[in-house]
């Protein structure tokens, strides 16, 4: 009895393995070309050789939970370029705003010793001609430019 069961699962585990392999065959025609077929090329027989590929049914819900995994993983990815993106273009534009605000700092820096440098200050008038301040309007003109040099040169 206990023969006659190992036989029958043997038997059925065999029938099992067969339906799930197909015949392939591979063969090389007389130029050297390789061919695949379903079935052994008759001229071709002595260089046709049997590949055995065992195949199963695809589990569709399997191949869906793969397409959505590798869905996330590009949107993540994406994502991630996205906001390193950002960031570079975030960090250039600081640095290039920190430059300008180093040159203007220098710039307000070196009018500002300049101001405080020189006796008399003048600006233009409408038609081009030197107008010189007095000692009140230096004064302003020097505290107008100490604030600017604050306002750039601060942190």
């Amino acid at each position: 009895m206990r023969k006659a069961t190992t036989l029958l699962v043997t038997i059925g585990l065999a029938t099992t393995i067969t339906a799930g392999a197909s015949e392939i065959y591979k063969w090389t025609d007389a130029d050297g070309n390789v061919h695949y077929g379903d079935r052994p090329a008759g001229e071709y027989a002595d260089t046709t050789e049997r590949l055995y590929i065992v195949s199963r049914p695809t589990n569709p819900s399997q191949v869906q939970a793969m397409i959505d995994a590798r869905h996330e993983r590009q949107e993540t990815a994406a994502e991630a370029r996205e906001k390193k993106a950002e960031e570079a273009k975030s960090y250039s534009a600081k640095k290039a705003e920190s430059a300008d605000r180093a040159k203007q700092c220098a710039s307000a820096r070196d009018s500002l010793q300049k101001y405080i440098q020189s006796r008399r200050l003048y600006r233009l008038d409408d038609s081009g001609e030197r107008v010189y301040l007095d000692e009140q309007q230096m004064q302003e003109a020097r505290n107008r430019m100490q604030a600017r040099v604050e306002e750039y040169c601060s942190s």
